[in-house]
This record gives C-alpha cells, sequence and structure tokens, in this order.
C-alpha cells in the first residue's frame, strides 16, 4: 500500500535517542504548554493527543498555523540564539507531552550526527504537511477538510482493519481547525455519522470507512 499522508510518524529510532532526556507532562484540552512571545528554551514532541499552533498578530488577528499530532516535533525554535516562541502551542485533547531542554537537545546533536539527521527529515516531514493543509485550505471543501482533520487526529494509516479511534474534541474547536463554523461541522458530522463513517455522541470515533469516502471524493472531484 503508497504511503498515507495521515500517518507521517517520526522514526522510533528518533525518540530512543532523546527519550532518556526527556520529562513528560500530561495537558488537558486547551491547555496551554507555551505562549507567543516567550523565551523559547526547550523541543517538544507529543507521545499521545494534538496540539494547535497559533499565532497573534499586533494589530490582535489569530490564525491557526499548524496542527500537530502523536510523534510531532515542536518548538524547534529554542535551537536558534536567544530566541522567542512565534506562536502559541495549546493542546487541543488530553495530550502527553514531552519536553527536552535546548541544551539536552545540543549536546545529542553534538554527540549523536545521526540524531540530527533524524530530526531534520522528521521536521521536513512537517513542513510538507504544513504546506498540504495550506493548499488543502485554500482549494477543498470545508466537509473534505473536516474528514482529512478527523483522520490525522486519529493517526489513520488507512488499512481496513484499523480499530476505530475515539477523539475527545469540541465542535469549536474543529471549527477553528477547518476554518468554519460550528454549525457547519455540526451539519458534516451528522451527515458522516448517518454514513457510518464515525459515531458521535459526545466523543467521536472515526472508522477507516472516512478515508474511503476521502478518496472517493477525490477521484470523482478529479474525473
Amino acid at each position: 500500500m503508497a504511503d498515507n499522508p495521515y500517518n507521517l510518524l517520526a522514526p522510533p529510532d528518533l525518540f530512543k535517542r532523546i527519550d532518556t532526556h526527556a520529562s513528560t507532562r500530561e495537558y488537558l484540552d486547551k491547555e496551554v504548554i507555551y505562549s507567543q512571545g516567550e523565551k523559547a528554551d526547550a523541543l517538544f514532541y507529543i507521545r499521545q493527543g494534538n496540539v494547535k499552533l497559533t499565532a497573534r498578530s499586533k494589530s490582535g488577528k489569530k490564525a491557526i498555523t499548524a496542527i500537530l499530532h502523536q510523534s510531532d516535533f515542536f518548538g524547534e525554535g529554542c535551537m536558534t540564539k536567544r530566541s522567542l516562541r512565534m506562536a502559541t502551542a495549546t493542546a487541543i485533547e488530553a495530550s502527553s507531552i514531552a519536553r527536552v531542554t535546548k541544551v539536552d537537545v545540543a549536546r545529542i546533536i553534538h554527540q549523536q550526527p545521526a540524531f540530527a539527521k533524524l530530526l531534520i527529515s522528521s521536521l521536513i516531514l512537517r513542513i510538507a504537511r504544513v504546506q498540504d493543509d495550506y493548499v488543502d485550505q485554500v482549494f477543498s471543501s470545508s466537509e473534505k477538510r473536516l474528514a482529512r482533520v478527523l483522520l490525522r487526529m486519529a493517526g489513520f494509516a488507512g488499512e481496513k482493519d484499523t480499530e476505530p479511534q475515539l477523539l475527545k474534541v469540541s465542535q469549536e474547536t474543529l471549527a477553528e481547525m477547518v476554518g468554519t463554523t460550528r454549525s457547519r461541522v455540526s451539519y458534516f458530522m451528522n451527515r458522516f455519522r448517518k454514513l457510518g463513517l464515525i459515531d458521535y455522541n459526545g466523543s467521536v470515533q472515526v472508522h477507516s470507512a472516512l478515508l474511503g469516502f476521502l478518496e472517493d471524493n477525490k477521484r470523482a472531484s478529479s474525473s
């Protein structure tokens, strides 16, 4: 099966090289991990859960710059001198986040050049996905964007025998991530439920059939 863009996980060896230096903390839904403008003194990665990065302009306008998932790294700006956070990182749902200090990351890179290559590869994948998200935001319908968000949050690899994944995320958060209104998200969620693509009763249970729905829509659009 071809590589699936909804399961871009960092290689396990990357975590083995850095894990012994990490401290882990549990974050609640909507809890801030760090804020824009703070001193950047650590690198983070997601053991479990989802994180959004938001940037606020001087005029007060706010925009989501990235949605991150299990095994993603973030806060890599700490590796530059005297750096400040360019965005605010917030847990989207209850999440387990590992933190490695800037000093420890620099030491590991110096001692293990292979780690630097793995980290760069992981960040390049992240950048490519953010670019895909931007294109998706411009050209895809709200319904398709919502389907992609749900699949990515559920960590789907696309196998047909994948067990349904349970998500605890509000419609307000989904609306913010998709770039639409809560009422539109509610409409699409009900539609997905009627089609058997998800189960939704407070928590969201994503089925692999949602991936097939998205692929069918893509083929229909290109035909």
